[in-house]
């Protein structure tokens, strides 16, 4: 079996992606320091302790296993806090990602998926995005995910790095069968804090900004199922494996949905009303975000199946009600 390394493999995106990895006949090595993730997460392969910014420990782990490819999850993507705190973002992801990018060309692994994200669009209202909008990131974290997407080209022209890069939208749902699911801490996305507030784990959820320039004043977001962009990701990894080049694909539905229909949809599945109040909005979030691209459908055979919204929802809450939580 080819090994794959998949950097992040202990979070939310990662811990699918291993499933998905070994499901389609790969064994997947976790590299993950754990400052998000969870070891309980690791399910479908070994576990590399390490940091992206160690670089003897990268090569170790190169050397060891000989992966064939790399699928780079691994970063810090919290908004408010890109805000705040530029520097770590800038560190963390763009400097610990150059470092397993050259740990990577140095031992001949050149197949690299990299998950991006649609935050390098920035605020682009009413505008269709696509594969060739402009990238005009709001915050640090959208920044930091341009600047790598760069680091990648270059490598490309210097070395033969050849990448897939996914710019994504809003990732929600769980494994269909629970065996992994979205918990991170905090806990920041709407849909796990909208269900932790059904169960009672905190006492509400705070809508962040009711003066939007949209139908209900609540900002707008193209969601997609953890299970159908991870799929993405092992069809990108054979994109590659199969010599056709480096390709950007952005990774959404093409329908937007505003807080509060997330809400009541959310409602409807699970039957409970969810406690909720108004708050300001958070710095660095912008009004709409909607995919606008079939690329991925159309050149990767990908299928979106389980992206719906109730679909999601119903995913996330048999994960939630499940117990299987690491603490």
């Amino acid at each position: 079996m080819q090994n794959v390394l998949v950097t992040g493999g202990a979070g939310y995106i990662g811990a699918h992606a291993c499933k998905a990895l070994a499901r389609a006949g790969y064994t997947p090595i976790t590299y993950d320091n754990l400052s998000t993730g969870w070891q309980d997460a690791v399910k479908f392969g070994p576990f590399e302790p390490g940091d992206l910014l160690d670089r003897v420990r990268l090569d170790e782990v190169f050397a060891r296993w000989k992966p064939v490819a790399v699928m780079h999850f691994a970063a810090l993507s919290q908004v408010g806090e890109a805000m705040s705190e530029p520097g770590k973002y800038w560190r963390n992801n763009v400097t610990g990602s150059l470092t397993l990018i050259e740990a990577a060309v140095a031992a001949g692994c050149l197949d690299f998926v990299f998950s991006s994200t649609c935050a390098t669009y920035g605020e682009q209202d009413n505008v269709v995005l696509d594969e060739t909008s402009a990238q005009i990131p709001l915050n640090a974290y959208g920044a930091s995910k341009r600047a790598i997407e760069d680091i990648l080209r270059d490598f490309e022209a210097a070395h033969g790095l050849r990448h897939v890069i996914f710019r994504y939208f809003n990732v929600a749902g769980a494994d269909p069968e629970a065996e992994v699911g979205e918990h991170h801490r905090p806990e920041t996305h709407l849909i796990p804090v909208m269900l932790d507030a059904i169960q009672g784990k905190r006492d509400a959820l705070t809508i962040h900004g009711t003066d939007y320039d949209t139908p209900d004043g609540t900002c707008i977001r193209d969601y997609v199922h953890v299970c159908d962009l991870v799929d993405a990701h092992v069809l990108g990894l054979k994109w590659l494996q199969d010599g056709r080049g480096s390709r950007v694909f952005n990774l959404g539905t093409g329908t937007g949905f505003s807080v509060r229909e997330v809400m009541e949809a959310s409602r409807a599945v699970t039957n409970r009303a969810v406690p909720a109040h108004d708050g300001p909005r958070r710095a660095g979030d912008c009004t709409a975000l909607v995919s606008g691209s079939t690329r991925a459908v159309a050149e990767l055979g990908w299928s979106p199946e389980r992206s719906t919204m109730h679909q999601m929802i119903a995913d996330a809450w048999r994960w939630h009600q499940s117990g299987h939580f690491a603490k």
